[in-house]
């Protein structure tokens, strides 16, 4: 008979429980208010901000010989572009750009001005540093951060700007860029998306323009980067041969007018030598002039066309915070949290002290 009294109960009436909340609604009418209340101080004060979009499709460079493997792999829903191209730097690595400090220092320099011209043809670096709303809870963080002893910051400018060795103050506008800029790649048809973030519609549009157009330049200059190379080495070489058949024709004619009435043997057999090295040194510079013209066209070859699928348009609304739905679900959140605390004082610890 003891042990049937001790024993709990393992199943609870949902009935008992609407009950019970329902006689504990004032609680409900002192939590929810406070929530709603700090809940719309908090997300008030947070700064709007805009989002941008641009969808870049580049010419893949992919190995001739394997198109039909390619295709047929793709049929069956498998990529084989990361394989098949000739480039160490495979589109997939394009996002990776963002952690380095010399690509986000290119884009430091970008003029932005914002859509009510409150702020004209400025840096995008100043606009980061110097035009950033903040939420008024910043403010006496950042006081009491100046009044505590700082340690020494070792980054500097010693021999010119140098993107990897920056001052603190610097690595947090580079870290705020990277916040608000994101790069990312279709790994099955090859496009890039850019997506920029910034609390003025008009900059947001022209950061995604400036980025685009940055990593359409990067891509460029990586994919020539060998082919101007042999290019420019062609060039010199077809210079030097020109410079020499120059100076053999120059001295042949120069030769040849000086002795046109000569009938020595010896004169008529130097002649004949100098014309065969001037026809030498020309056959050298017709070489080096086709493989000239053949980097040149290898160059354009490896010049990437890019088709713009989305172009970068500022955007009519913010993108964020969404205001009334964090204050909605702080609520949903409050009311569950409430429900839950109801639900184990009148019920769950009765049921045990019984």
């Amino acid at each position: 008979m003891e042990e049937n009294k001790t024993k709990k109960p393992e199943v609870i009436d949902l009935r008992i429980v609407f009950k019970k909340i329902w006689e504990n609604k004032k609680l409900f009418y002192k939590v929810l208010p406070v929530v709603f209340v700090l809940s719309c101080i908090y997300i008030f004060s947070k700064p709007r901000y805009y989002e941008s979009e641009v969808k870049l499709a580049p010419e893949m460079e992919s190995l001739g010989s394997s198109g039909m493997l390619s295709n047929l792999a793709s049929s069956f829903g498998f990529n084989l572009s990361d394989m098949q191209t000739s480039d160490a730097i495979t589109p997939l690595l394009y996002p990776d750009l963002m952690e380095d400090n010399g690509f986000i220092y290119s884009l430091m320099n970008i003029k932005v001005t914002s859509q009510d011209e409150e702020i004209k043809e400025t840096t995008y670096h100043d606009y980061l540093k110097f035009f950033q709303k903040k939420a008024w809870w910043t403010y006496p963080i950042n006081w009491i951060k100046k009044l505590l002893p700082k340690k020494e910051d070792t980054g500097g400018n010693r021999g010119g700007y140098n993107p990897y060795y920056i001052s603190r103050d610097e690595n947090n506008i580079y870290e705020m860029a990277r916040n608000n800029i994101d790069i990312n790649i279709d790994k099955k048809n090859g496009v890039i998306t850019i997506n920029t973030k910034t609390q003025d519609a008009l900059i947001c549009k022209t950061l995604a323009d400036s980025i685009k157009d940055k990593l359409q330049i990067y891509i460029t200059d990586y994919r020539t980067r060998k082919a101007r190379v042999d290019y420019n080495y062609y060039k010199g070489l077809t210079e030097n041969a020109k410079n020499e058949y120059e100076k053999a024709r120059q001295k042949y004619a120069s030769i040849s007018d000086a002795n046109t009435k000569a009938a020595l043997r010896s004169v008529e057999l130097k002649i004949e030598d100098m014309e065969n090295d001037m026809q030498l040194k020309f056959n050298a510079y017709t070489t080096m002039n086709t493989q000239l013209e053949a980097a040149k066209a290898k160059v354009q070859e490896r010049t990437p066309a890019f088709t713009v699928l989305k172009g970068a348009a500022v955007p009519v609304k913010p993108a964020g915070p969404k205001r009334m739905i964090f204050v909605a679900a702080m609520l949903f959140f409050a009311f569950l949290f409430t429900s839950a605390y109801i639900f184990k004082r009148e019920i769950i610890d009765n049921l045990y002290h019984q």
